[in-house]
């Protein structure tokens, strides 16, 4: 079982930074991406930002240049560091992994549990 722990979501105001970790436990065998998504009451869940295992990075428009993703292998941990943030940054936001397994046809996605931040103007 893969579990995914969030964490550093808050409030700030616009203008302000806020860095999102995202810890992977549990029985893993290959991450060939992470991922954070973003999703506010009543909407569908939108890609902020994606990473493959090859280190290639993937944001959505409305966040290039402000949202840097990374991830660091040796502590299982991905990361969304978010400066000169928005009013219309303000959601939930979710980490998802996509895990290869052994003769596995695909990967398996993994969520956490989400984490809320809002920005106020």
């Amino acid at each position: 079982q893969v579990h995914l722990a969030e964490s550093g979501g808050g409030s700030v105001q616009a203008g302000g930074s806020l860095t999102l970790s995202c810890a992977v436990s549990g029985e893993f065998f290959r991450t060939v991406a992470m991922g954070w998504f973003r999703q506010a009451p009543g909407s569908e869940r939108e890609l902020v930002a994606r990473i493959t295992e090859d280190n290639i990075a993937d944001y959505a428009d409305s966040v290039k240049g402000r949202f840097i993703i990374s991830i660091d292998t040796f502590r299982n941990t991905g990361y969304l560091q978010m400066d000169n943030l928005k009013p219309e940054d303000t959601n939930v936001y979710f980490c998802n992994v996509a895990i290869m397994y052994p003769y596995a046809a695909r990967p398996s996605d993994y969520w956490g549990q989400g984490t809320q931040v809002t920005v106020s103007s």
